[in-house]
């Protein structure tokens, strides 16, 4: 073998294995999250990541210094590390407050409430009272900027006149539950729905954005939007 090729092979061997070392903290979270939804946080551990990403538990330490660490990089992946493209996605709208209340739930069902980031809602229903750090984590990294979109949306609607003014304290769960209701039944079989009943989650949403906005658009975009229903 001539100098040459093996310089080139041995730069190739390189090159892959530091594609693969660049790959491998993704690979590590795929897996966590996998994990974390399919077994909670306490039963997860170290070991079984590692395992499932394919590489030796020291390996998954050296990306993440604790199992707490891990989790919060996975939240931070799916959920809370996209909150500032939603928040600007959100304040370049150009429709209606009740078309982007809309777009809003209907967008976090696509996102969130399809994927498998949608779990870590019911794991945290679960074991937060368990592990009261992780807890605290996730509501100042999820539930407080989720609340704070969630408000502004319905703060611009009372702003242009769309919405009645009301208490945007409760007004915000009015909002976030249905989105909670289709997690959980998502993530426990459905063994709260009616067995009669085949729940359509797009159509669920769409009749849940309708009761929200009669109950609270200002009474003359009430008035003009049940005469376009007739």
């Amino acid at each position: 073998m001539s100098l040459s090729k093996l310089f080139h092979d041995n730069t190739a061997v390189a090159a892959k294995r530091e594609r693969r070392k660049e790959a491998r903290p993704g690979e590590l979270l795929d897996a966590a999250l996998d994990l974390f939804v399919e077994k909670g946080f306490a039963a997860t551990r170290a070991e079984e990541v590692a395992a499932r990403a394919g590489v030796s538990k020291g390996t998954l330490f050296l990306y993440f210094q604790s199992k707490e660490e891990l989790f919060k990089a996975v939240v931070r992946e799916n959920i809370s590390g996209r909150f500032t493209e939603w928040r600007a996605e959100l304040e370049t709208f150009e429709g209606t407050t009740s078309e982007l209340l809309a777009y809003c739930m209907n967008s976090w069902w696509e996102r969130v409430g399809l994927t498998r980031a949608s779990g870590l809602t019911k794991l945290m229903m679960s074991e937060a009272k368990n592990f009261p750090d992780i807890a605290a984590f996730y509501q100042q990294e999820v539930i407080m900027p989720g609340h704070g979109l969630i408000r502004s949306i319905l703060q611009r609607g009372m702003d242009r006149g769309e919405f009645r003014p009301m208490n945007l304290d409760y007004a915000v769960y009015v909002v976030i539950a249905p989105m909670i209701f289709l997690i959980l039944s998502r993530h426990s079989g459905g063994v709260c729905l009616s067995s009669e009943i085949d729940l359509d989650p797009q159509k669920y949403i769409a009749f849940q954005v309708e009761t929200i906005l009669n109950g609270i658009s200002a009474p003359a975009v009430a008035a003009v939007a049940n005469r376009k229903a007739a």
